[in-house]
């Protein structure tokens, strides 16, 4: 007995699991996850320097672990805030080409941002 759960009309046509959805899912899990370490990591190192003077902040930010720790952070907060947010869109937006357009963007900026971000941790870490 085979038990199909389509509903008869993609059984006709062919139409089954998109095979996109799982790993698109496990991704946002894991960069969830990601970001609650890094996040604790974050504010730890914030409070830590609450405190202290400039040279001592740029000292901090400039240690090797400290600098990796923070691009990682990043990387994953606008990972992480791109496959949010192309949900969002796919959910609701209906309209092909403004569906296209606006992941285009969004996946655009968060590029940028990222690229910036890491940018002025490796200018921080680095000294210039």
């Amino acid at each position: 007995m085979n038990k199909d759960l389509r509903n008869p009309l993609a059984r006709a046509r062919g139409l089954g699991s998109a095979k996109e959805g799982v790993s698109h899912w496990m991704l946002q899990r894991v960069t969830a996850l990601g970001l609650i370490f890094l996040t604790l990591w974050f504010i730890g190192t914030i409070l830590s320097l609450l405190h202290a003077d400039y040279a001592t902040a740029r000292a901090t930010l400039g240690k090797p672990w400290n600098a990796v720790l923070l691009i990682a952070l990043i990387v994953t907060m606008f990972r992480h805030a791109t496959l949010g947010l192309q949900v969002v869109i796919e959910d609701y937006v209906h309209t092909r080409w403004l569906e296209v357009a606006s992941l285009v963007i969004i996946k655009f900026i968060a590029v940028l941002a990222a690229l910036t971000g890491v940018l002025a941790v490796l200018r921080v870490a680095l000294g210039s």
